[in-house]
């Protein structure tokens, strides 16, 4: 099985629904934001003060190419699937899925937290223009999209729904070559 590449706003919920995906799937998973923080001895707000977002963004990317021999459910950071290379490389090497849940359950979720850099030091309003500007990156950087605004039962479910009928558009479409 390819990776799954989970990918959407701050406080989507691709940490929760991951682990229960990986649990449902019987596969490994992984939080690209925590493997990125162990493999530096510093946590993401470090990084940001210390290097930068550039510096950041640069090891999200060395980091996806790492998982793509992994048969896992890897939660992406919330910038990770933005940048076009790297978009391009999860659609090539995995199955990227865009939880698609409203700006106000994500605010709800992410305000006031220290350890998301981008959260904690922006107002309501530049949240939500982040928001707009990401949810178009996230919808063409996916392959499949599915609404965050269920349960997380709900959500799993639908993601390997859409998941198998990926798998065999992708037989099929290989079948006819």
């Amino acid at each position: 099985m390819k990776p799954i590449f989970l990918c959407g706003f701050m406080g989507c919920g691709k940490s929760t629904v991951g682990k229960r995906l990986a649990c449902a799937l019987k596969v490994s998973f992984i939080d690209m934001d925590d493997y990125i923080e162990k493999k530096e001895g510093r946590s993401i707000s470090e990084i940001f003060e210390t290097d930068g977002e550039e510096y950041f963004r640069n090891l999200e990317t060395e980091t996806l190419k790492r998982f793509r021999y992994k048969n896992a459910v890897i939660a992406t950071g919330g910038g990770a699937l933005l940048r076009e290379e790297n978009g391009l490389a999860a659609k090539k090497f995995g199955i990227p899925i865009f939880i698609d849940t409203k700006f106000s359950v994500c605010y709800r979720r992410i305000k006031g937290d220290k350890n998301r850099p981008l959260a904690y030091n922006s107002k309501r309003e530049e949240l939500k223009k982040l928001f707009d500007k990401r949810k178009k990156l996230y919808k063409k950087n996916s392959v499949i999209t599915v609404s965050g605004g269920a349960s997380v039962y709900s959500v799993v479910k639908d993601i390997i729904k859409e998941i198998n009928k990926f798998i065999n558009k992708e037989k099929s479409k290989n079948e006819k070559l």
